[in-house]
């Protein structure tokens, strides 16, 4: 019987063990894996290491971590713009969110002055910017997008999202940003982003929240098994070219 390789995921982000998300991404990916029968190949990569993409190509998968500001936001926006480019399923949580937007205005819709506010204050196109209400140990629940992949990870019209957060999608460039393959696909009560994805990708998701928490208290992660069945499902279709 041949045996499964184990999916290699990248951590991208800058590993902190006080941080509570980070003591929490290693079990959230380890029970993936158990679920879905697949044994894991996980690193830690500083964002200050991702000088090239070399140092992300050997990942079928990359996770943007919490974390931010990280140690190089250019780092972390080339990690980014490698798994949206070459279609590697991609998971960005809180930090990651913040930046996975950021990589799309200043790549995608060639914005080269947009900026995160918390990196770049005073900035005149911080697509990130403060939240009106500071998310810092907050719990809501977040309407999900009927059809959204993140809707299907959850199987559910809603999640609850638990943040430590201090940044958001600014709205005075939501309409811009989403007017393409960019859609908002979780929004609070107010109708505030919390989510996107982009609908031309296999598996482009980011959310506002630390979904990876609920791993500490022994629950299964939705959206880290979902990542990992997406690097699975790439790794198969991949086989199938070769064969062909």
């Amino acid at each position: 019987m041949t045996k499964i390789p184990p999916c290699a995921v990248a951590l991208v982000g800058d590993r902190d063990e006080s941080i509570t998300a980070h003591r929490a991404l290693p079990l959230a990916l380890t029970e993936a894996g158990r679920r879905l029968g697949v044994g894991m190949d996980v690193e830690w990569v500083p964002t200050d290491e991702i000088v090239e993409t070399t140092r992300v190509e050997r990942f079928e998968a990359l996770w943007c971590i919490p974390g931010s500001p990280y140690r190089s936001e250019a780092g972390a926006l080339r990690a980014i713009r490698h798994a949206r480019e070459r279609r590697i399923p991609f998971l960005g949580t809180c930090g990651g969110f913040q930046h996975a937007v950021l990589e799309y205005a200043r790549d995608v819709l060639q914005w080269a002055d947009a900026a995160h506010a918390e990196n770049s204050p005073g900035a005149g196109r911080a697509v990130i910017s403060a939240l009106a209400c500071e998310l810092v140990e907050a719990t809501e629940d977040v309407r999900l997008v009927p059809g959204s992949r993140l809707a299907a990870a959850y199987d559910g019209a809603t999640a609850q999202a638990t943040y430590r957060c201090r940044y958001g999608l600014n709205p005075a460039f939501r309409a811009a940003l989403i007017g393409g393959p960019l859609h908002v696909v979780a929004e609070d009560a107010g109708g505030e982003a919390r989510a996107i994805e982009l609908a031309d990708h296999p598996f482009f998701v980011a959310v506002l929240f630390q979904p990876e928490r609920d791993a500490l208290a022994g629950r299964p992660v939705p959206l880290a098994e979902a990542l990992v069945a997406a690097a699975l499902a790439r790794r198969g279709r991949e086989a199938r070219e070769i064969r062909e």
